[in-house]
């Protein structure tokens, strides 16, 4: 999960804490970041799974897109920047309910994805007109610009990556939280709530990127850094690093941007076309509209599936995909699943080949060996619907 680079790397707000938790930091999205602590990926894979572990996802990119000539008004004001946001996404942003989420790919004239992102609509009349974006931390530059530029004049996007995000995920993370964010736990899967801890104003979302019910929570450093430290004397509560977070989002089936998906990939080939829904197919009024839909129709040529290896080997990004002498794929995220107890990965297959229980062969480190594909997830999704 680390990445080389000669970069000045930023630090979150926990940096502090993750150095006194022991954290191995590695850079990770221009940032340095905890990829491990000194549990181990595989406990901490498996701490997650069966108690709550907490992540600093602060290097993503929060932020509010807010209509220019200001917020309040309703469902009217709710329309108007939802219409915006829409010329740049293919999902239905205007039927959002207040407190509602929406996971959304932001693409180019191509149908390409350019980055996935979760829009909120807020609660209250008084923030209509606004609208709560998480994007990924490696891309948020690329996308704050996609909004400034295309939205000049009509909105202002205000940053909030110097703030605290950080996720509690794992069976027993409602349990945890309820005792901090006293009705969080009534949220159901892609909601929000606003609170405030100490006279500061958080927002609690219950989502995640593991597969296990849980939350994020976006809140100031001078009111989050107390309570994580606070949560993580819980003894159903340990700090998490990235890479037991890509173990865990690996056997939920859930992709990387930059690794499962890039601008030369469409939603339907990457098997998000739920994230279109049916207005917007109908209308078609969407960046790549017409290769999208084609698609839709007609059947990509390839199609992002999971993948497991028969043999002990992992298969790692970038691992080629055979059948016979004949390429039909790549690996494009692979490794360990501590659930499972075996390899899993996730890769693009030629539609011809993506039948689950298909054999192929991977070319590890120079040598074929037997895999199948495999449905997604890995893992039973158990969010709180």
């Amino acid at each position: 999960m680390g990445e080389t680079t000669t970069e000045t790397l930023k630090r979150t707000p926990l940096y502090d804490l993750h150095e006194d938790c022991g954290a191995k930091l590695v850079p990770f999205a221009g940032y340095e970041m905890p990829v491990q602590f000194p549990d181990g990926v595989m406990e901490e894979h498996n701490w997650t799974r069966t108690h709550a572990g907490l992540f600093d996802v602060s290097h993503m990119g929060p932020c509010f897109l807010t209509l220019e000539d200001g917020i309040g008004g309703g469902d009217e004001a709710h329309a108007k920047i939802a219409a915006m946001v829409e010329e740049l996404v293919p999902s239905d942003i205007t039927s959002l309910k207040p407190g509602q989420a929406r996971l959304t790919v932001l693409l180019n004239e191509d149908g390409g994805i350019l980055d996935d992102l979760i829009i909120t609509r807020p609660i209250g009349d008084e923030a209509q007109g606004s609208l709560y974006i998480v994007v990924n931390g490696a891309m948020k530059e690329q996308d704050w610009g996609i909004f400034e530029k295309k939205l000049a004049g009509r909105a202002v996007l205000t940053r909030a990556d110097d703030r605290i995000l950080f996720a509690l995920q794992g069976p027993e993370a409602a349990d945890v939280m309820k005792d901090f964010f006293p009705g969080c736990e009534d949220l159901k899967f892609m909601h929000h709530m606003p609170f405030e801890l100490n006279g500061t104003r958080c927002i609690v979302s219950r989502c995640g990127y593991t597969g296990e019910d849980g939350f994020e929570v976006l809140v100031k450093p001078e009111a989050g850094i107390p309570l994580v430290k606070e949560m993580l004397t819980d003894e159903r509560v340990k700090p998490i690093g990235l890479g037991a977070r890509d173990s865990l989002r690996l056997e939920a089936g859930l992709c990387l941007y930059g690794h499962d998906l890039d601008p030369a990939t469409s939603p339907i080939e990457a098997d998000l076309g739920w994230v279109i829904q049916k207005r917007r197919r109908e209308a078609g009024d969407f960046p790549g509209a017409e290769r999208i839909l084609r698609e839709r129709s007609e059947g990509p040529a390839r199609k992002r599936v999971g993948i497991k290896p028969l043999e002990r080997a992992p298969a790692r990004e970038g691992t080629e995909i055979f059948i016979g002498d004949e390429k039909v794929g790549v690996v494009t995220s692979g490794g360990f699943g501590p659930t499972v107890g075996h390899p899993v990965a996730m890769g693009y297959i030629a539609s011809a080949h993506t039948e689950p229980g298909t054999e192929v062969q991977l070319m590890v480190r120079g040598k074929a060996r037997p895999a199948v594909v495999a449905d997604l997830p890995f893992v039973p999704h158990n969010y709180k619907r």
